[in-house]
């Protein structure tokens, strides 16, 4: 059974994510799901509630909610982003953050302080946590949930072009993907296997992103030869963008489908002796 781990922000504030601890080689993680924003950073933002939602990746908590193990991050990313590198963690210019202006006032040097010693504590976490899964399964999957806009130019407008963007897209780029070919391979084969709306579902590799986050980057530096991390992004067919209203029946199949990855990484890492 999973058990909840009490953490708490570098500030000894209530902590900005929830890890559940689970006997498995198999990680989940939803590190931009948190739309949390505090309030001295609030009052220095000038982007509007909705364009700042806009751009965080909602529900994907339920996605990985059938992970053995899971990390779900509660802080927004447009206070601290953490599938960014350190430098960059923080949105200060709109080209950082898809042409938004996101301060009315630059953070303060206490605001950035704080904001880097989150990320700093997050990845000190995480490699707490995967060291010991390493220990006792030797090797380890992480499968790193996002989601991602398709309809950028308006709800009226028509979405992007499918060729540009695949139901879900997979991103390996920072991996040895010939070593770890067995891994994600499964994992790809595995999700085809479903439909969605009675139709095959487009899943794509390096398409629309090619797993070029922090995080996944982390994984490999810290764990070349033991952790795997596969970026999952999701197009977001599982709710409207603009409104922000979910389709509950595609969460819930969408959460499905990747729980059903889980047994079939579990194999696959065991037949790799």
């Amino acid at each position: 059974m999973n058990k909840p781990v009490s953490t708490k922000d570098p500030d000894g504030s209530p902590a900005g994510w929830t890890i559940k601890l689970g006997d498995s080689p198999v990680v989940g993680t939803a590190i931009h799901n948190g739309t949390d924003v505090s309030a001295v950073c609030r009052s220095l933002m000038c982007l509007p509630d909705p364009e700042r939602l806009r751009e965080e990746d909602p529900f994907t908590e339920h996605f990985i909610a059938d992970f053995p193990t899971q990390i779900i991050v509660h802080r927004s990313r447009f206070q601290v982003d953490l599938n960014r590198a350190r430098e960059a963690a923080i949105y200060l210019s709109p080209e950082q953050s898809w042409g938004l202006k996101v301060w009315g006032q630059p953070p303060s040097e206490d605001v950035v302080t704080e904001a880097l010693a989150f990320h700093d504590a997050y990845y000190a976490e995480l490699k707490r946590v995967l060291s010991a899964i390493e220990n006792r399964h030797g090797r380890f999957v992480l499968i790193d949930v996002h989601s991602y806009n398709h309809r950028r130019a308006g709800p009226e407008a028509v979405p992007a072009a499918q060729e540009e963007a695949p139901d879900i897209n997979i991103g390996t780029f920072s991996m040895d993907r010939k070593r770890w070919a067995p891994i994600v391979d499964s994992f790809i084969e595995t999700l085809r296997g479903h439909t969605l709306d009675g139709e095959p579902i487009d899943i794509r590799e390096n398409v629309s992103f090619q797993g070029k986050g922090e995080q996944t980057r982390f994984v490999h530096a810290n764990f070349p030869g033991s952790g795997c991390a596969i970026a999952v992004e999701f197009k977001k067919v599982f709710m409207d963008e603009w409104s922000g209203e979910p389709d509950r029946a595609t969460i819930d199949r969408l959460r499905s489908m990747l729980a059903s990855t889980v047994p079939v990484l579990e194999a696959a890492l065991r037949g790799m002796g």
